[in-house]
């Protein structure tokens, strides 16, 4: 099993920084509970109001399985509500 760093870029919808911020407990919650092989996330704020949301994976195919799960839980739906851009997405193998 090889994990795998999932690194999304994106932008909150403008006003929407408060409810992002207070979306994401649940959202992680909603993951830790629905998600297999999720191991964790870490969200950074850059600047030019976008944020880096860094979630490790234990395999390239636990997080295919979660993208195609879409928001299917209410912490998950809303958080994702406030996202109004992804301005990028990528993944990576741990060093």
């Amino acid at each position: 099993m090889t994990a795998i760093v999932e690194l999304t870029r994106l932008r909150v919808a403008p006003g929407q920084t408060e409810a992002f911020l207070e979306a994401r407990p649940g959202m992680l919650a909603d993951f830790a509970e629905d998600r297999s092989g999720f191991l964790g996330a870490r969200l950074v704020r850059l600047p030019n109001d976008e944020w880096l949301d860094i979630v490790d994976w234990a395999t390239a195919e636990d997080r295919e399985t979660s993208r195609a799960k879409g928001a299917n839980r209410p912490g998950i739906a809303a958080f994702f509500a406030t996202i109004a851009e992804v301005v990028s997405a990528e993944d990576g193998v741990p060093a």
